[in-house]
Parts: structure tokens; C-alpha cells; sequence
């Protein structure tokens, strides 16, 4: 019965999912197309400045372009082949830098994306919530009440001018770390220990960047909410039953302190790749933040819609993937009863 229970919510959620990255892409699909500016359009005003003189030539090629990229059919149409092309997984060419397709670029930028992004996330959420469960279980000490306030500080700060602040101090001032990019100039990707040194030594301040403000983020929910848990029935229990202290923090609070602040992960998945796409073009990072940055500068509508497609749907996927784990972390939690 619990495994029927538990096949008709992961159904739920799935679709749930589906629907949301539908309308998603369908508002992604739209709302550009209201401001009516695109590459191509960009273009041809260029060329149709005063005292610029446009050939025969262009018009054709103008004209070419546009049937080719669909901007000549009617909207419903247009529409209608977005979903096709994103159900197929094709989407479609770059306006800007046409012949180059959507999904060459975002084989090229993502790794970059995901490798920055999975890192700092890990280790910002699992740093933050013992460091702020710590915080929390010995809110007593002095020691607890002066590492609260820095960390309160820290996460309050956005991430782009917390990597400001260290391309000017560790960058600029101190030279320890380059200012930009993700490999020296001039150097070849390979596989060497010292190209992946290059590659570590210029993704420390973008992830340190992240990594310092989530951490805060993190220590000071998990710290509320250790606290709130302490004068619950069940924490007196233990204590009264004599249980060691670590196997009371682990087992009973920070436990029972790991199912909002799993909540808390997948609601601001969002949130959190914002922040990373800001520091990547801070630090001219060659991920999608860039890439995003740039298309939407050219009105590139289908790098555009590519990269928020890609994000819809990596950020519905963590957040059903944390929904179902769930159980995992708590055997009280039932679904379908």
C-alpha cells in the first residue's frame, strides 16, 4: 500500500514539474518577443542609418533570415514549433552567431556552469548547516553569539559585490589570483595536473565568492531553527534519558533541522543560480551567465530561450529529486496516508 501511496505522489510531482516547466517556457517564449527587439532586427537598423545605404543584396539576405528563423510565419505557429523543438531537445540557432547552434554553445558553457555551481552548493549547504547547527546547540556560549553576527553580515551581502571585493583585495592589491577568466590567456585546454591547476586557481573567487555568502545564508536558518528545536518535548526526553550528547545533536536536532532546510535548498535553487550567472560575469567566467549576458545584449531569442529552458529545467529536476528524498532523511514522512 505505502509503495502504490508512494507511486501515486512521485506521478504527482512529476507532472506537477511538467506543467511548471511548460508554462515557463512558454512565458520565456513570449516575453521576449513583446519588447520586438531581436539580432537580426538590430541589424538591419544598423545598416539603415542616415547616410548608410542598404543593397538589394541585404534586403534578400534580411528577408532569408527571417523566413529562415520563422519571424515571417504567424505567432501560434511559431509557438507550435518552439515546443516541438524543445520536446526534440533541438534548440534551433544562435541569431547572433549563426551557423552556431544553441546546443553547441551550451555544450561549450555548461560544464563550466554546472562544475562551479555544484561545487559551492555542496559545500556552502553542508559547511553552513553544521556550522550553524553548531551555532545553535551551544547558543549559550559567548563564542556562539560572536560568530553569529559575521555571518548574519555576510549573508545579507549580494554575490556579485562580495566578488568585487575580493578581485579588488586578492586580485588587484595582492595579485594571489587572476582577475578573469577560467584558464590563463593563450593556454590550451589538456589534461595535466598543471592545467588543472590553472583552472583551480582561477575558479577560487568566483566559488569563494559564493561559497562565503551561501555559507552564512545556511549557518543562520539552520542556527533558528536548532534553536527552536531545543525546547521541544522530544529534546527533553533525550536528555532526561541520559543519551550522549553528540547522538542527541545528531540524531534528534540536526535531523529534524534537515527537512526545512532541504525545503529552503530546493526553493532558492533559483536564487542560488542567479547568483552564480552574476559572478560569472563578473569575473568573465566562460559559463552560461556570459553567454546568457550576451545573447540577451543581441537580442538573441534562442540562446535565450535555450539557457532559461536548460535552467527551468535542471532547477524542477533538483527540486523533485530533494521532494523524493524526503523519506530518506525522515522515516516519518509518508505520502499518499
Amino acid at each position: 500500500m505505502i509503495t502504490v501511496a508512494y507511486g501515486v505522489y512521485l506521478f504527482k510531482r512529476a507532472l506537477l514539474m511538467a506543467v511548471v516547466v511548460w508554462v515557463a517556457s512558454s512565458a520565456v517564449f513570449l516575453l521576449p518577443r513583446l519588447t520586438g527587439l531581436n539580432a537580426l532586427e538590430q541589424r538591419i537598423r544598423g545598416a539603415e542609418q542616415p547616410g548608410a545605404r542598404v543593397t538589394e543584396t541585404q534586403r534578400q539576405a534580411a528577408a532569408l533570415y527571417r523566413e529562415r528563423f520563422g519571424f515571417s510565419r504567424p505567432m501560434w505557429t511559431q509557438y507550435r514549433d518552439h515546443l516541438w523543438r524543445l520536446a526534440k531537445v533541438d534548440l534551433g540557432y544562435s541569431m547572433a552567431y549563426y551557423p552556431l547552434t544553441v546546443n553547441e554553445i551550451l555544450r561549450e558553457s555548461l560544464p563550466w556552469t554546472l562544475g562551479l555551481l555544484t561545487v559551492t552548493t555542496v559545500f556552502a549547504f553542508a559547511g553552513g548547516s553544521l556550522a550553524g547547527g553548531l551555532l545553535g546547540w551551544a547558543a549559550s556560549n559567548r563564542w556562539a553569539g560572536v560568530c553569529a553576527a559575521p555571518l548574519m553580515a555576510i549573508s545579507a551581502i549580494p554575490y556579485y559585490l562580495l566578488a568585487l571585493v575580493l578581485i579588488f583585495v586578492f586580485a588587484f592589491r595582492l595579485g594571489w589570483f587572476p582577475l578573469s577568466g577560467a584558464y590563463s590567456f593563450g593556454t590550451l585546454p589538456e589534461t595535466s595536473w598543471r592545467f588543472a591547476g590553472d583552472v583551480l586557481s582561477h575558479a577560487a573567487l568566483p566559488a569563494l565568492s559564493i561559497v562565503l555568502v551561501s555559507t552564512g545564508f545556511w549557518a543562520v536558518s539552520m542556527r533558528g531553527m536548532v534553536v527552536t528545536l531545543l525546547a521541544e518535548d522530544f529534546m527533553t526526553m533525550a536528555d532526561a534519558k541520559g543519551l550522549r550528547r553528540l547522538r542527541v545533536f545528531t540524531r534528534y536536532a540536526l535531523r529534524n533541522a534537515l527537512l526545512p532546510q532541504t525545503t529552503g535548498l530546493a526553493l532558492s535553487l533559483g536564487t542560488v543560480f542567479t547568483g552564480v550567472v552574476l559572478v560569472e560575469i563578473v569575473f568573465r567566467y566562460p559559463g552560461i551567465g556570459g553567454v546568457l549576458y550576451s545573447a540577451v545584449r543581441r537580442g538573441d531569442y534562442f540562446v535565450v530561450t535555450g539557457v532559461t529552458y536548460v535552467t527551468i529545467l535542471a532547477i524542477a529536476v533538483a527540486t523533485l529529486l530533494m521532494d523524493l528524498a524526503y523519506p530518506l532523511l525522515d522515516p516519518r514522512v509518508r505520502h499518499g496516508t
